[in-house]
């Protein structure tokens, strides 16, 4: 018999319960959290340890393990203090791909003391020096195309830099990142920082699909928690199926293919920072590629890959996927994005028997909110799922009054996740974070067990002739056609009824189709005035940021051009 959501939550965090919560005063507010959790970093990185000799991070032929990065997060940050007088609180950047080097910096500048700063590697170089500029680093760890990239602004900035995996000459005024560490001497313990759980830990910049990124500031309890509640989620669904605690907590060895950046949440909180935690190894890659990805799979022996649903949606519908060997995989995790729920079917199809899982969290809830996995994914699809045990969500109207089961307005969350606020803009900080509830700019709605259904982006919906259209539901139903690869729906400016509906679409290699053909497709499955007026198909890839997201500003701009 399968068990409650409630009934489960009990059971799992009852005292004496390794998910057992307790509640305390946070900035105001009295707040849920792990009672079992690290509450550091610091903790999280010394407990790495006990994983020793097996492999933490992979990068093509490079292996290293949890031994060998934690004496060098131990040396970086001995560099930090000793030669950069970094001290606590002091901001250090990170801009780089995805390389062993960005975790050793991570945890390096961490336990420090410092407020890590990771930037998005594919920015500009007027974007770096922005966000170099806004929080204030007095360091920036690089590669060598972003240290080029930003050659003619480090001296403006006055910043010093290290460049890793430079293999060459460096720009004037940089230096090796591992010719630094080696200065930093033999091996020896971390330096003696104090870290309190509200400390300070990183600057997240948020994805600027609209506007100047803003910086989420994060604390080390933020981020620590993150792991827990992921743990809580895959336990709690094989609970409720029937399973036991122990057996559901403990899946085995995990093996996670990387395929979206550090320098976003759920590349850090819930893959770099839970692996370290949990003893799971991390396989890096350049950049996404879909026969790669495969190639990975099959050579590691990957037990988990996903990023965001259309990573894995071009994984599973690969014409080469049954080139490669995937029985390693236990299970196929993903977020940032709506998920069409096809996308369980495709799963069934191709990893019989394998786990499902679907999440939803923002920069601002340092990742995971909510977790769909299992028994509760196969039974609704289409939710996101409950939230974790430490983490209270409501839906409210325009008035800010909490609606009743089933009615959408926006998602408010509340928890040990949440972050402090905006670094330096404490106007937006107070017009998104009240009385200790972030407010997400999501619409949703929650059914009677709490499962969390993400409706649209606020900014995304449109409004034809008075009905209201949610973009993500039309983009799942263009996804239940088999030619359909990719899509994207936009709102068109009409002069009677406001707006159109308008997508973009990607078809499968060595597919056809038409509009009137995909029009007829749709309308067997959702009403007529949600139909796409405007179609658009493209052959290459629809424009997203590093986290996956699609960019519907650079759409729009592209497409609705006077």
């Amino acid at each position: 018999m399968v068990k409650s959501i409630a009934e489960v939550r009990a059971e799992l965090t009852a005292p004496g319960q390794p998910f057992e919560t307790g509640e305390i005063d946070l900035r105001g507010t009295r707040t849920r959290i792990w009672k079992n959790a690290p509450t550091t970093l610091r903790q999280i990185l010394d407990l790495s340890l006990q994983h020793g000799d097996a492999d933490f991070l992979v990068h093509g032929d490079d292996r290293l393990t949890f031994a060998e990065h934690h004496a060098r997060a131990a040396a970086f940050a001995r560099l930090l203090i000793d030669r950069y007088r970094i001290t606590k609180g002091d901001r250090v950047a990170i801009a780089m791909r995805n390389h062993p080097e960005w975790a050793v910096a991570f945890f390096g500048a961490a336990i420090a003391g410092a407020v890590v700063v990771p930037l998005n590697a594919w920015w500009t170089a007027a974007e770096l020096e922005y966000g170099l500029t806004d929080s204030g680093a007095k360091l920036l760890i690089t590669d060598l195309q972003r240290a080029e990239r930003l050659a003619a602004a480090l001296p403006r900035l006055g910043l010093p830099a290290l460049v890793a995996r430079a293999g060459g000459a460096l720009p004037t005024g940089t230096e090796s990142f591992e010719n630094a560490l080696a200065s930093a001497g033999p091996a020896a313990p971390p330096p003696d920082v104090r870290l309190d759980p509200e400390d300070d830990a990183t600057i997240f910049y948020t994805s600027g699909t609209t506007g100047r990124p803003k910086g989420a500031l994060g604390t080390h309890r933020n981020i620590t928690t993150n792991p827990v509640s992921l743990a809580y989620g895959i336990t709690s669904a094989g609970v409720r199926a029937g399973g036991t605690a122990q057996a559901a907590a403990a899946p085995g060895r995990r093996v996670t293919l990387l395929s979206v950046p550090f320098f976003h949440a759920t590349g850090c909180h819930s893959v770099l920072v839970s692996s370290a935690l949990q003893g799971g190894t991390i396989v890096l890659m350049r950049k996404w590629d879909v026969r790669e990805a495969l190639r990975l799979i099959q050579r590691e022996r990957v037990t988990a890959f996903g990023g965001v649903p259309t990573m894995a949606w071009q994984v599973l519908t690969s014409p080469d996927f049954d080139d490669y060997d995937t029985s390693s995989l236990t299970g196929v995790s993903y977020g940032g994005a709506p998920a069409p729920p096809t996308l369980v079917d495709k799963i069934e199809q191709r990893l019989p028997a394998r786990t499902p899982a679907n999440g939803y969290g923002l920069t601002e809830t340092s990742s995971v909110t909510t977790y769909n996995c299992g028994v509760n994914y196969l039974e609704r699809p289409d939710s996101v799922g409950p939230p974790v045990a430490v983490c209270d969500v409501k839906v409210v109207g325009p008035d800010g009054a909490p609606l009743p089961t089933g009615q959408i307005g926006e998602l408010l969350i509340r928890g040990p996740n949440v972050i402090k606020g905006y670094w330096g803009r404490p106007e937006e900080t107070a017009r998104a974070f009240t009385g200790g509830w972030f407010h997400s700019g999501d619409l949703a709605r929650l059914d009677a067990d709490g499962f969390v259904y993400i409706v649209d982006r606020a900014k995304d919906m449109l409004i034809r002739g008075g009905e209201n259209i949610y973009c993500a539901e039309v983009e799942a139903a263009l996804y239940e056609h088999p030619a359909v690869a990719d899509c994207g729906v936009i709102g068109v400016p009409h002069e009677a009824l406001g707006e159109e509906v308008g997508a973009v679409v990607r078809l499968r290699p060595g597919t056809t189709l038409t509009p009137d053909e995909l029009r007829a497709f749709l309308g067997e499955r959702i009403a007529a005035f949600k139909i796409p007026q405007h179609l658009w198909f493209r052959e290459e890839e629809l424009p997203r940021n590093p986290g996956g997201k699609l960019l519907k500003t650079r759409l729009r701009a592209e497409l609705l051009r006077p």
